[in-house]
């Protein structure tokens, strides 16, 4: 299992952990990776040694990064340190159940290619992390379900990918994604030019969300939203139709009455039932409800930017976002 570290975020022990308790009888090897050799969660991480000492856990520490997209050059850095035939990617933010691993692992050795799965929001508290995870709850799981469903599209997400070693070295490592945006998404199509299947596991992980304030909620969902815009620009497009709440009520403003009016209730009624199937779906707690036409209206205006954003934000670096979803650093300061 790789996992890409930076700072020591909100539940980043109890996410660790979660990865360090599975009911998983084979060997396991966990390598963490920063690129600083004075980030935090180093920290966190001699934490884990000393609470798993039977666990095969190491860290690698590299400011040397090859491309512009962090964290694929601390993949790239933790490359060389893999020992197993099935290697496993998940974000740093993720939770997952006890039975994670065994799932991940009899998928790769029974469907081959690349394996994945969704994952709901998990708040730490505070008005932005339940902002954010009712983004996931409402708008990104739903959607993610009804496409693989109808069989629109069979997502490569990088909450979680697994795959065979040599797979990953069929599609010449992680190298090729070290410039991309999209790297989750470019490691799929990779998988599937080489003739393997993407397979989305019907289960889902947590991520934890750990936004603060408004600003760092932006960067983040609009960082996302010039993901989905790069790499499916008319799909982006035909997304407007989901944010039926504020397309009603700019219509009740420019003069459509009552029933434009009735329309954005209905649409909000309709996202209160759709927010309520998903966590009946996957035993999630309730949402503050009250949230949703806020949520809703922050959803649109997020959308809105993604048509002419070009910057990004990201882990306290800068990016202009080229063609073909290319980052290039920008030469402002880090912002942490």
């Amino acid at each position: 299992m790789l996992k890409p570290l930076h700072g020591d975020e909100a539940g980043l022990y109890e996410n660790l952990v979660s990865f360090c308790e599975q009911d998983y009888s084979g060997t396991v090897q966990i390598v963490f990776g920063v690129e600083n050799p004075n980030d935090p969660a180093i920290a966190i991480v001699g934490r884990l040694r000393a609470a798993y000492p039977g666990r095969a856990i190491e860290l690698v520490v590299e400011p040397r990064a090859m491309g512009s997209n962090p964290k694929v050059a601390n993949l790239i850095n933790m490359q060389p340190r893999i020992a197993h035939d099935i290697v496993v990617l998940a974000d740093s933010d993720i939770r997952v159940p006890r039975d994670y691993l065994a799932q991940l692992v009899g998928a790769v050795e029974r469907l081959g290619g690349a394996v994945s799965c969704p994952y709901y929001g998990i708040s730490t508290g505070g008005l932005w992390s339940d902002l954010a995870r009712a983004t996931i709850d409402s708008h990104f799981l739903p959607g993610v379900m009804v496409g693989t469903r109808l069989k629109l599209s069979q997502p490569c997400l990088g909450s979680t990918i697994a795959l065979q070693r040599r797979t990953l070295e069929a599609i010449g490592g992680f190298e090729p994604l070290a410039d991309c945006l999209a790297d989750d998404y470019v490691l799929g199509e990779l998988v599937r030019e080489r003739g393997g299947p993407v397979t989305l596991l019907p289960f889902a992980v947590g991520h934890v969300c750990d936004e603060t304030s408004l600003a760092e909620l932006w960067r983040h969902e609009l960082r996302w939203a010039l993901t989905i815009r790069t790499i499916d620009p008319l799909g982006y497009f035909g997304w407007g139709v989901t944010h039926a709440f504020p397309l009603g009520l700019i219509a009740w403003g420019l003069g459509g009455g009552w029933p434009a009016l009735g329309l954005a209730l209905v649409a909000l009624a309709c996202r209160g039932v759709l927010i309520l199937a998903t966590e009946r779906g996957y035993g999630l707690p309730a949402h503050p409800y009250w949230l949703i036409p806020v949520r809703d209206l922050l959803s649109f205006a997020v959308f809105v930017a993604g048509f002419v954003a070009r910057d990004v934000s990201w882990r306290g670096h800068h990016y202009e976002l080229m063609s073909e979803g290319i980052l290039k650093p920008d030469r402002r300061s880090r912002t942490s």
